[in-house]
């Protein structure tokens, strides 16, 4: 784990734009811990949710269409409409 001051953070952002490992943020003047800063970690939880069944999965881009697509299909299943 990494430290750096506040006043470093402030002069260069980008250090947390970057950040690949965890980073301590210390307050010189108090000498104490202010914040632990953690990178996010931009894999998918599909994967590890889905199990056995990751190749049933599809991935989707536009949330509300899907959820629109579903609705019909559960309405299809239990009244037994059809477009």
């Amino acid at each position: 784990m990494n430290s750096i001051s506040i006043g470093e953070i402030q002069k260069n952002i980008s250090i947390i734009t970057k950040l690949k490992d965890s980073l301590l943020v210390l307050d010189k003047r108090k000498n104490k811990k202010v914040a632990i800063i953690y990178p996010i970690n931009d894999n998918s939880v599909v994967d590890s949710l889905a199990g056995k069944y990751k190749h049933l999965v599809k991935k989707c881009n536009n949330l509300e269409e899907a959820k629109e697509i579903a609705m019909k299909k559960a309405m299809e299943e239990k009244y037994g409409l059809s477009n």
